[in-house]
């Protein structure tokens, strides 16, 4: 028996073979005959082939719970007062953590060199700051590697219609450009649940490290906004931030030293099976009955109080709205708008981040409203399938539910913040009324963005005398910011008396905006003295009036001091000199009785 190996041997006939017993060999001179033959039929046609690569993610590197540490967490994006109490919820955590500063117009230049064009804003702002950020510690002496190796950037991920989804990979791609392959890009995704780590990650997102983040969040939110509320009305330049900076101090050191809550090895031993459900409704049962924040802000409380304000300067009201990172930053990233609009004689109403929480929720509640029954198949089972109709009624309403109870506790959680620090806080606004509002206008199924609010929270703020006007901060070219400015062209001929502006943010063009945002101020401040014109009319009390009894009564010139809002009023100023005057009333203060004392 021949053992050589199988050849094709020549053939009396051009182009044919003789072929052995081999079938190996035979199907693998079919497949080249059809290859040659498909690549000749191809060049007849005209037609080129080309071979297809799909795109795959890159894999990075994992960062393991060994790493941690030694490496420290990069994130950022935020203002200072969230970042800062972010930070020490890390550090309780276990985390080494640091926050990158407030990019600027030079990190926007980053960005742009290293990254993709036509990507918005926040995209170049964000990954320009963390290149930069690489940068100075690779100035510092460290070397790429080392950089690498001891440090990871942590921020959120999302999917949707927008470029927010398309993030994670601008930031890989410039931070490569930038000589930085292969620094790790940790996500956590808006959708992904109470846990979305292995845990043996190095960041572990369970429930302490959404509690953590959360809390953080809800406190940078009320002591912001206070913050806001108290600085325009200032007796001494300045003294707001002192007291906000040393309240930011304490509030720190409470989130560094507050630890999670632990089941005890003997009960969980005791519990078995059931330790791991015990353990989460332990947290959040310490969650909702710990005082550790309420009483930390009441603290805050106090040393907000002992700043002397002045109700009396009549200034507009400006309510902040807009696309998520521009209405939020503190910096270039949207003109430092904030600190021009109180430079220009306005009081401004921030946006918490909570409200953008409450809105995720509730537009997953509506997803499940709108898809009920549509898991277990196209068509709705018959009248006569009781069981089947039950199945799906019992899944739809579980689910609703447990979202329902999980905004009831967030809500709960973040009022009782509120309350905590003083009368100068809102609370959030419903999003069942502002799907109302925005609705008819908006629909309120389109996602992206805010979708809907930034409508409704127009018609919101205005309607319900709560500012004088609407500034919208988004991005260039945002999608959902854009569709929400078409249609609030027919808000602002519905509602005629709404001021409302939006402006676009880049890293050029701060003049223009700026001047756009003075001429429709202008608007506002006018609104504004008329306003407060009418109050002293209505109630035959003047300035110097009002100034008298203010300087008699020295508690009124607290921030604590509650002032009443009366309907059909929103300045601080008129609201505050029509309580004056009905406080004169009852305590039987007149004007002419003071002079005559005096």
């Amino acid at each position: 028996m021949s053992t050589q190996p199988f050849s094709p041997k020549p053939s009396a006939h051009p182009g044919l073979v003789q072929i052995g017993s081999n079938p190996d060999s035979l199907e693998a001179l079919i497949q080249a005959r059809l290859a040659e033959e498909r690549v000749r039929l191809e060049q007849e046609a005209g037609i080129q082939s080309k071979e297809v690569h799909h795109f795959k993610k890159p894999l990075e590197r994992f960062f393991s719970k060994p790493e941690r540490e030694r490496v420290t967490l990069l994130f950022g994006g935020l203002t200072w007062k969230h970042e800062k109490l972010v930070h020490g919820a890390l550090e309780a955590l276990g985390y080494k953590a640091e926050m990158i500063p407030t990019p600027d117009v030079s990190a926007f230049q980053t960005g742009k060199e290293f990254g993709n064009n036509g990507q918005c804003n926040p995209t170049y702002f964000t990954v320009g700051n963390v290149v930069q950020y690489l940068q100075r510690l690779e100035e510092q002496g460290l070397t790429k590697q080392e950089i690498v190796d001891r440090y990871v950037f942590f921020t959120a991920g999302a999917c949707g219609p927008c470029r927010f989804g398309m993030y994670e990979a601008e930031y890989r791609l410039a931070l490569r450009n930038a000589g930085f392959d292969g620094f790790r890009v940790l996500l956590f995704q808006q959708s992904g649940g109470l846990s979305q780590g292995d845990m043996e990650a190095g960041l572990e997102m369970n429930l302490d490290f959404f509690l953590g983040i959360l809390n953080g969040l809800n406190c940078g939110d009320v002591l912001n906004e206070v913050a806001y509320a108290i600085r325009p009305y200032e007796a001494e330049a300045g003294q707001t931030d002192r007291v906000l900076d040393q309240n930011m101090d304490f509030m720190h050191e409470v989130f560094v030293r507050r630890k999670p809550w632990k089941l005890e090895d003997k009960m969980g031993d005791y519990l078995g099976g059931f330790k791991n459900t015990a353990e989460y409704l332990g947290k959040f049962v310490n969650q909702i009955s710990t005082d550790d924040f309420t009483s930390a802000l009441e603290r805050c409380r106090e040393r907000y109080n002992t700043i002397e304000i002045d109700r009396l300067r009549v200034k507009p009201i400006c309510k902040i709205t807009g696309e998520f990172w521009a209405q939020t930053t503190e910096g270039d990233g949207n003109f430092n708008m904030f600190k021009f609009l109180e430079r220009e004689g306005a009081q401004v109403m921030v946006e918490p981040v909570g409200t953008w929480i409450t809105y995720m929720i509730h537009q997953v509640v509506q997803r499940y409203k709108d898809q009920k029954g549509l898991e277990e198949g196209a068509i709705m089972p018959p009248l006569w399938r009781l069981d089947k109709r039950a199945k799906i009624e019992w899944n739809f309403r579980n689910k609703v539910a447990k979202l329902k109870l999980a905004e009831a506790i967030f809500k709960r959680e973040y009022h009782k913040l509120v309350e905590s620090l003083g009368p100068l806080g809102h609370h959030l606004a419903d999003q069942y009324e502002m799907q109302r509002i925005g609705h008819p206008f908006y629909n309120s199924r389109a996602g992206g963005g805010e979708g809907h609010l930034e409508v409704a929270k127009n018609i919101y703020y205005s309607n319900k005398d709560l500012a004088h006007m609407v500034l919208s901060l988004k991005p260039f070219g945002c999608m959902p910011s854009t569709q929400s400015d078409g249609a609030q062209a027919a808000v602002v001929s519905h509602y005629k008396d709404i001021i409302y502006l939006p402006v676009e943010t880049s890293g050029e063009g701060e003049i223009n905006a700026h001047s756009r945002v003075q001429m429709a101020l202008g608007e506002a401040k006018n609104k504004a003295k008329r306003e407060f014109n009418d109050v002293l009319e209505k109630t035959g009390m003047s300035l110097d009036d009002l100034k008298r009894f203010v300087d008699e009564h020295p508690e009124t010139k607290r921030p604590m001091y509650q002032v009443p809002h009366t309907k059909g009023i929103v300045g601080l100023a008129a609201n505050f000199a029509m309580h004056v005057a009905d406080r004169a009333k009852k305590e039987g203060w007149t004007p002419k009785l003071a002079v005559a004392v005096q």
